[in-house]
């Protein structure tokens, strides 16, 4: 693909000059001055995503060379082991319009993600860092993943569908119904040992920018002034909402069951297992478009599974609120240590947007700040060190020093 940084290659050459002659000066002006004014300046801070001018991620922008990243922060001494230290955040790849559901593929040694409004999947390689469009039409894919048979699990928010991609090539609509009642548009969906999936089902693909509205008289089109039909295939914009906003279960068999209620997490978003499968954590996002429900307030709750994979002891993990700020959960991801790591979606809070750690225990341990809001991460990488984060128009990733729990 075209590189995003090409066009600016001759101004950044102008601006190295620019600065080569400015610093030269400096160098001179500093000769000329005492020698007790040298030694008593200050060493520079290193630029973050908090300074003016911020941290340049891009390619071209200067190496960070300072053996602890500034812009991974330790808030307990307890996230140092799970950081790597010589390791800093990487923008890998620029372009989309609001990135979501990276998943890692580890036979084949690629990232996938969603690019929602453009509808469509794009691919990263590790070999060489190559990034091609891997499907389109998506169906304005939302959540990614993979089964522990390394099948490509995805969420459509414009079919309001869940499908599996087949090691043949084929494709598989797993769920698109629920007690005869068409989903909303599920958002994210995780693997279970025992051949189950789980996945989420908020209202977000009710938008014109990430699917499709209702028709005509539908929650997210009550006023049935938007046309749904739009630049859609045919009998697409058909469809009004019918369902809460649920989680659900799909057994082995194919039976779908209602796992956690609107009125339990409203708005459900991300969602995974505790690495012993013995806990559910789900994030509770925002109002979607023509919500009627009670909304959620940008937090996370915990569940036990039972061994007849019932829900009990709902807990609230989090409110996800750091120095007075709400960094609404999307994405959750869980280490082999059972810590939780969660993106972060502060708004224009510059310094909160990334994602946020924390341990078995619902403390927060280590924040990571990115330039961009992020949706959604996942582990990867052959030894499955690599956090990669899907920020709104970028993908990012650092290496860690823990691995992440289950398959990508």
């Amino acid at each position: 693909m075209t590189d995003p940084y090409e066009a600016t290659s001759q101004q950044g050459a102008l601006s190295r000059r620019a600065l080569i002659r400015a610093t030269g000066a400096g160098v001179l002006a500093a000769a000329a001055g005492p020698v007790l004014a040298q030694t008593a300046a200050t060493p520079a801070a290193p630029p973050t995503t908090v300074t003016n001018p911020p941290r340049d991620f891009s390619p071209r922008g200067a190496p960070t060379t300072y053996f602890w990243d500034p812009d991974i922060i330790a808030v307990d001494p307890s996230f140092n082991g799970l950081a790597q230290p010589n390791s800093a955040i990487k923008r890998l790849w620029t372009g989309g319009l609001w990135l979501e559901g990276p998943a890692w593929n580890a036979q084949g040694r690629y990232l996938v993600w969603s690019d929602i409004p453009n509808n469509r999947q794009l691919r990263w390689i590790e070999d060489d860092g190559h990034v091609s469009v891997f499907r389109t039409p998506s169906g304005n894919s939302n959540g990614n993943s993979f089964d522990f048979q390394g099948r490509q699990l995805s969420c459509e928010h414009l079919n309001r569908r869940v499908v599996r991609y087949e090691l043949d090539g084929s494709a598989t609509v797993l769920a698109d119904a629920f007690q005869g009642k068409k989903l909303n548009s599920p958002n994210d969906i995780v693997a279970h040992p025992d051949g189950s999936y789980w996945f989420t089902d908020p209202p977000y693909g009710g938008q014109l920018y990430e699917g499709a509205p209702d028709a005509a008289g539908g929650p997210s089109n009550a006023n049935g002034k938007i046309n749904p039909r739009l630049g859609q295939p045919p009998g697409v914009g058909l469809a009004k909402r019918e369902l809460p906003t649920n989680c659900y279960r799909m057994d082995p068999s194919g039976r779908i069951d209602l796992v956690v209620t609107e009125q339990q997490v409203p708005d459900p978003n991300g969602l995974c297992f505790s690495p012993d499968y013995k806990k559910l954590y789900v994030a509770s996002t925002g109002k979607g478009p023509g919500d009627t429900g009670p909304g959620g307030k940008g937090d996370i709750h915990v569940f036990d599974v039972g061994a007849d994979n019932k829900l009990s002891n709902q807990k609230l993990f989090s409110n996800c609120v750091i120095d007075g700020i709400n960094c609404g959960p999307d994405g959750l991801r869980c280490d082999v240590e059972g810590n939780l790591w969660a993106s972060s979606n502060a708004g224009r809070a510059v310094g909160y947007n990334g994602v946020t750690v924390f341990n078995p225990e619902g403390k927060l341990i280590g924040r990571i700040r990115l330039p961009e809001i992020c949706g959604n991460i996942c582990f990867g990488g052959p030894k499955r060190n690599r956090l990669f984060m899907a920020a709104s128009q970028s993908i990012y990733a650092v290496y860690l020093g823990t691995q992440g729990a289950g398959p990508g």
